[in-house]
């Protein structure tokens, strides 16, 4: 199959809204403390929906493991789990900055990280990436979505000081700035790790497609081992809380207090959100089998994808209202910044597609 960058991006685009999405249900659970329906997502997100899909989309895939070496495995896994530290303070960075200035300042951090990282790592980033017209592109779009996410910061930083703690409490009950900010940053630099966990699953890739899994599936076998890895952090973090909050019983009990925990609605809110977040990756993996030889460029595609829907999002939950004029106007010129720069770097994808 031919690379495709146009429809790369699209892919892209969808994985951007997925992630930019999957926090909303999350509004929805009543009653229950963070890690609670933390945990309840993250099996959706990190054991359940990967399994169902990879077993349905792909080829012999316990055969397909089992054939994988101990070495790649390990290095999938150890990267998602350190992912998995960026993962859970994602969370946390969520919940003390909002979904608007919290995916600007992680994002930043983990496009810059995430995408430039992995040609270094392989030898090939002047080669193949500064040394070439499609390889200029591609930075270029790359220095756009940094310049984008800095407007969207930038717009954060303008609307937290123009809004009064009061306001603040409104959209985003647990508004924290300096705490938000540092619990960001890390959660960006350990979120890039994802980018390194498959770029280590490539041996995966080609055994799936030795067993016969079309080219736009073959990257869901990765998925399955680098989340492993995520799960494992965020399943002895949220157990610790639970250990240590007494928050335990809110998995099986309803509670005796009135109103009482609405169960159903909670878990399904969960899944929902755990579900939707796991499909960012999925067309992720689309995207990259689009992208030819310069793959590695689709993590900058993602973020600012991210990013581009999670301030959509943030305008539509009202986390906006109360701030200036000229604050929406440096959000929207970042929107608009974003979604340019991956046109850019589709294109440069596309320059290297004809050679």
């Amino acid at each position: 199959m031919l690379p495709n960058p146009a429809l790369g991006v699209v892919f892209h685009w969808l994985g951007g809204l997925a992630a930019g999405s999957f926090y909303v249900p999350f509004r929805g659970v009543k009653r229950w403390s963070w890690e609670t329906y933390w945990l309840v997502g993250g099996f959706f997100s990190w054991i359940i929906a990967p399994w169902l899909l990879a077993l349905s989309m792909t080829n012999d895939l316990p055969a397909v493991l089992s054939e994988t070496s101990g070495w790649t495995l390990f290095w999938c896994v150890f990267w998602g789990m350190m992912w998995g530290f960026g993962g859970l303070t994602f969370g946390l960075t969520m919940r003390y900055l909002g979904m608007s200035l919290g995916m600007a300042i992680v994002m930043g951090l983990c496009a810059a990280f995430g995408t430039l990282m992995p040609p270094i790592f392989d030898g090939v980033f002047l080669s193949r990436v500064a040394g070439t017209a499609s390889g200029h592109a591609i930075l270029v779009g790359i220095a756009v979505c940094l310049i984008g996410i800095a407007f969207v910061g930038k717009a954060g930083m303008s609307k937290e000081k123009e809004m009064s703690a009061a306001q603040k409490q409104v959209s985003i009950k647990e508004f924290n700035l300096k705490k938000g900010i540092l619990v960001a940053i890390f959660s960006g630099v350990m979120s890039a790790c994802f980018s390194y966990g498959l770029r280590a699953g490539d041996p995966i890739r080609a055994l799936t497609l030795r067993h016969g899994t079309s080219t736009l599936w073959q990257g869901l076998p990765v998925l399955v081992v680098v989340l492993v890895g995520g799960f494992l952090t965020n399943f002895v973090w949220c157990v610790a809380l639970n250990i240590k909050n007494h928050t335990g019983r809110e998995y099986f009990s309803a509670g005796r207090e009135s109103p009482r925990v609405p169960m159903l609605a909670n878990y399904l809110f969960s899944a929902l959100a755990g579900t939707t977040w796991y499909f960012q990756f999925f067309f992720y993996t689309m995207g990259e089998t689009q992208m030819g030889s310069y793959k590695f460029s689709c993590w900058t595609l993602q973020m600012a994808s991210i990013i581009i829907f999670s301030s959509l999002w943030g305008i539509g939950l009202r986390e906006w209202k109360g701030a200036s004029r000229r604050t929406q106007v440096w959000l929207t010129v970042g929107i608009f910044v974003l979604v340019a720069s991956t046109t850019i770097v589709g294109y440069g994808n596309y320059l290297a597609a004809q050679h």
